[in-house]
């Protein structure tokens, strides 16, 4: 007995609303996640760059949170946030690189939901971050990296 295959079935491929727009959608793949990836990047270098600046000028604020001892705390906030990001821009590193800022993101998002008592308002462009930094932690740095180039996914 043969089995009949329908040709519309054989020619579209299964979960696009939009059959043709997939050949696109393969290719501008690696062009969105890469800029995902590097826009995250810039934005965690530019908020450490500060702080990279002043090793130590977030003694204050990193001990009104709870991490003691400052001395300790801010610089590894500095470098975690702009060493972070610097890897997150190459793609070098990238899973730990996006763990360790993604563990940032989750303390900021307590800060302000829960310290600050901004609710989800406060928290929402650190919520919104902490999805970018996750995806990455989970799927490395993508077709564009130079974890890819050099053949090695952390």
């Amino acid at each position: 007995m043969t089995t009949r295959h329908s040709l519309a079935a054989d020619a579209a491929p299964a979960g696009y609303i939009l059959p043709k727009l997939q050949p696109l959608y393969a290719a501008l793949s690696p062009v969105a996640l890469t800029y995902m990836r590097v826009i995250a990047g810039i934005a965690f270098m530019a908020h450490g760059l500060p702080k990279i600046m002043n090793p130590m000028g977030a003694v204050g604020m990193v001990e009104g949170i709870g991490f003691q001892p400052g001395w300790l705390w801010s610089p590894a906030l500095a470098g975690t946030e702009f060493i972070g990001g610097l890897l997150l821009v190459l793609g070098l590193l990238t899973r730990p690189a996006a763990l360790a800022t993604s563990i940032v993101l989750m303390v900021t998002t307590y800060f302000h939901w829960i310290l600050k008592a901004e609710g989800y308002a406060g928290a929402e462009l650190s919520l919104i971050w902490l999805g970018i930094t996750l995806y990455f932690a989970v799927h490395g740095g993508g077709r564009w990296s130079l974890d890819r180039l050099i053949g090695r996914q952390f």
